[in-house]
């Protein structure tokens, strides 16, 4: 779940400070401020009472805040429930995209070499999740982040409660690490910088990794892959061990498997009572989850290990951890190629 800083607003320097400098397109307003919506009446009180802030500050950020029927939208068909994986895939595994990975692991082997070291992540899957969520920076998002995260906080009910939350967590992180509220911009659901963290993950995982008083998740090479190895370290990711394999199946009883989900909870020789076979060989006793993936003429099937179970920690969909997963191993194929 971290760029876009275009200038030091005036009217949030005395609670929130500046943040260095950062070139981004934002979107179009779409309709005036929130300051007269009694819900945001309430929740700048919550936070006058909860956190010390200034109901005069917090009263002239809300007055500029912006409902955005775009993100709405965006929200109602996100990509991991509207294309099958064959569409999918298509979209990450691109020449463009793995040579951008390849440039972006070699311009910063240092940074990844020593967060490979430090959280035992592999540095190919931090490269791939930088990739997939923002083609290395390329890409972090339009949308300001107060824009996105007022819109869906009080103008999209059904996560209404958990987007609140995360526009609380975004004005702490916001005074805290001198964030301009007013110009930083982001995805549509308000996640931030080359690896796209939400507010409370930003302020749970991000790091200082560079040790410079500062956690920036834009323009430091060293904080970025450091936060997103520290991420993927603490839901527990094993250095070194396989993600996902390809798997046969033969019966019925492994649809009852796909239903538990993506933890991987059952061993290798229960699966194979249920007619799940792995197609290279795995320990009895290693947990596995049985994944479905739609191609043109049928789908596929592929065994989800611990590791692949931690990328979906990151995003809940077994297409999107796919995706880092195959990408992942392009990057690292194409760079061996190079040396």
């Amino acid at each position: 779940m971290l760029k876009g800083i275009l200038k030091y607003a005036i009217a949030t320097a005395a609670l929130l400070g500046a943040f260095p400098a950062c070139t981004t397109t934002m979107s179009v307003p779409e309709s005036s401020g929130y300051t007269s919506n009694p819900q945001v009446q309430t929740f700048i009180n919550e936070m006058v009472a909860r956190h010390g802030f200034s109901k005069q500050e917090l009263e002239k950020i809300f007055s500029q805040a912006r409902r955005s029927d775009t993100i709405l939208e965006a929200m109602s068909k996100p990509a991991e429930k509207t294309k099958p994986w064959y569409e999918y895939r298509k979209i990450f595994l691109t020449q463009s995209r793995i040579a951008g990975g390849v440039e972006f692991w070699n311009q910063n082997a240092e940074e990844l070499a020593r967060a490979e070291k430090v959280y035992g992540v592999d540095a190919q899957v931090i490269v791939a999740i930088i990739g997939v969520e923002t083609r290395y920076g390329g890409n972090t998002g339009k949308y300001r982040v107060l824009d996105a995260l007022t819109t869906l906080a009080f103008d999209y009910p059904p996560r209404s409660k958990f987007f609140r939350s995360e526009l609380e967590q975004y004005l702490l992180l916001a005074r805290a690490d001198h964030i301009d509220v007013l110009t930083t911009t982001g995805s549509y659901a308000g996640a931030m910088g080359y690896g796209q963290f939400i507010p409370s993950s930003y302020q749970r995982y991000a790091v200082d990794f560079d040790q410079d008083g500062k956690r920036d998740l834009w323009n430091s090479p060293l904080d970025i892959v450091g936060s997103v190895a520290n991420y993927l370290h603490e839901h527990g990711w094993k250095l070194d061990a396989t993600v996902a394999l390809r798997a046969e199946v033969t019966g019925n009883r492994y649809n009852s498997v796909i239903a538990r989900g993506l933890k991987p909870e059952l061993s290798v020789n229960r699966l194979r009572m249920d007619g799940i076979t792995p197609t290279k060989p795995l320990p009895g006793d290693t947990l596995a989850a049985l994944i479905s993936l739609d191609q043109e003429n049928g789908p596929e099937y592929w065994l989800g290990l611990n590791n692949f179970y931690v990328i979906t920690r990151y995003n809940h969909s077994p297409l999107y951890a796919m995706a880092v997963y195959q990408l992942s191993e392009e990057i690292r194929q194409a760079r061996e190629r190079m040396h």
